[in-house]
């Protein structure tokens, strides 16, 4: 139980079939990234640098692959997540992606506590529900301005989250759909600041592979950088980023936490809502 308001809904949200999900509280975290959060710049492996971000379509797993922050050698912050899905495949997150944002409150489920909604434009709206348009795409070419908080409790901010194909953003399109890679969205995104300051840039990477169990998604969010061109680059002076640090740490935990909840909603909610665009 986290000791801490959920985010308020409009009246009509508790109409809807998918309510039943903002009333349950979130699956704790696992106990072993609980103990992770408390020496979080000193887990063992180098970071994935951002120009090797090829290499999460590789077997197996990567040195940085179970969470944690690093350094990289260009000055930014790598930070890393993998989350077991039982019962859900890389086909069902890639259902939610393109599902959640055509309703505000389908985002504040996944995470009632930080989650407080997001907006797309009508033009991306039209986009998501053609059905011409496949999973995959539903979540390219779409920014979503979405309002949470880090930590439960606190005031959102804003961010801009802008769905790329990944191809455009140099990752290895032969790989997706085959066994190295079932799910996959890709975005640069800002962290809206305050007016007159730059908004801080982040690079972040989320896809999965299918399992026995389910599947295993693993994140990646390089802190500082933007992908321009199909290079990544570092975009935010050194002294914005270490300034900055107590936002890349808090964005560790939650991003244990919304995950962890969505793991745990997601086989039900895929299998009532997934007709109900």
């Amino acid at each position: 139980m986290i000791d801490a308001q959920k985010a308020p809904i409009r009246p009509e949200d508790k109409d809807k079939s998918y309510y039943h999900f903002y009333e349950r509280e979130l699956k704790p975290i696992p106990e072993k990234k609980l103990e992770m959060l408390k020496d979080i710049y000193n887990q063992p492996g180098e970071g994935l640098e951002i120009e090797d971000r090829n290499r999460i379509f590789e077997p197996g797993y990567l040195p940085d692959e179970w969470g944690g922050i690093r350094k990289l050698a260009s000055g930014g912050y790598v930070l890393s997540n993998n989350t077991v899905f039982e019962g859900s495949t890389g086909e069902m997150l890639q259902w939610y992606f393109g599902w959640h944002p055509l309703d505000p409150f389908r985002y504040t489920i996944w995470d009632p506590y930080d989650h407080y909604g997001l907006t797309i434009t009508d033009e991306e709206r039209a986009w998501i529900l053609n059905p011409e348009t496949t999973l995959l795409q539903k979540c390219q070419g779409v920014n979503h301005y979405v309002d949470e908080s880090l930590i439960p409790g606190t005031e959102p901010g804003l961010l801009k989250i802008g769905f790329t194909d990944p191809a455009i953003l140099g990752y290895d399109a032969s790989k997706i759909g085959t066994n190295a890679c079932s799910f996959i969205v890709t975005a640069n995104v800002d962290i809206i600041t305050p007016e007159g300051v730059p908004n801080f840039p982040v690079v972040m990477l989320h896809m999965a592979r299918d399992t026995e169990q389910g599947c295993e998604l693993r994140s990646r969010f390089w802190m500082g950088y933007h992908i321009v061109d199909g290079r990544g680059t570092l975009a935010a002076p050194p002294a914005m980023i270490e300034e900055l640090k107590p936002i890349i740490e808090n964005l560790q935990q939650h991003n244990f936490f919304e995950f962890t909840n969505l793991a745990d909603i997601l086989p039900a909610l895929y299998a009532e809502e997934k007709d109900n665009w």
